[in-house]
């Protein structure tokens, strides 16, 4: 039986409420049965540390990175100190040449996807422990690497590379810009005398220095006349 048009539109407006409310829905419960936010310590228990006697990283961090899960809103936390860096970057060049410098030219080198979260200062000496925090904040391949020891360290080791999932995605405090920085106040303005400018000043000091050169001229000119008076008599 063929369908009137009016009862064509009416089935075809049927089915397409039917997705408007399913899609949503299907997307709500996929969210739902996501995996909950995670903070990952990288290394496990052994840190994310160079052995300078050794001359190798602390752990196989490839070998612990493919034993986790990432998604999106989570993090990684380096336990590391002064010694090494921390460096993320979405250039697989730049982490396989162990580079972080330079421009993205395919010449090696990290460029506007390179980022340091911590900085280092050579694997030869002690430094204070600190927990870097990294969020996860963009699906895809990320590498992360230490280019301290001018590319040595991720070169015995110490790097790895994560593949990020959607999960939940973002959560609000991740998904949202950062604030701008406030700004900075306005520099005082120069001291001046209450009432003189600058070129105020000047103008009166030089009106003072001429009027000093006009009473030494002054003076100059009485001592001539005293003196041909004398010679006179």
């Amino acid at each position: 039986m063929l369908m009137s048009p009016a009862m064509l539109w009416l089935l075809l407006s049927s089915l397409l409420a039917v997705a408007v409310v399913t899609i949503p829905c299907f997307a709500a419960a996929a969210a739902d049965t996501a995996p909950p936010y995670a903070n990952h310590t990288v290394g496990g228990a052994a840190g994310w540390f160079f052995n300078a006697t050794a001359n190798a990283s602390a752990t196989n961090y490839s070998a612990w990175a493919a034993t986790q899960s990432f998604y999106l809103g989570d993090y990684l936390i380096f336990n590391t100190n002064a010694n090494s860096t921390v460096v993320q970057t979405s250039n697989e060049t730049a982490y396989q040449l162990c580079d972080a410098s330079g421009g993205d030219d395919g010449d090696g080198g990290g460029g506007d996807d390179t980022f340091f979260f911590s900085g280092g200062g050579g694997g030869r000496g002690g430094g204070a422990e600190e927990a870097v925090a990294v969020p996860l904040t963009v699906e895809g391949a990320l590498y992360y690497f230490s280019d301290d020891d001018d590319g040595i360290q991720c070169a015995r080791g110490m790097r790895f590379a994560v593949a990020v999932a959607r999960g939940r995605g973002l959560p609000p405090a991740l998904a949202a810009p950062p604030p701008p920085p406030p700004p900075s106040a306005a520099p005082p303005p120069p001291y001046t005398a209450a009432g003189t400018s600058q070129g105020e000043r000047f103008y009166n000091g030089a009106g003072r220095l001429g009027l000093g050169l006009g009473f030494w001229g002054s003076v100059a000119g009485v001592g001539v006349v005293a003196a041909m008076v004398i010679g006179a008599v």
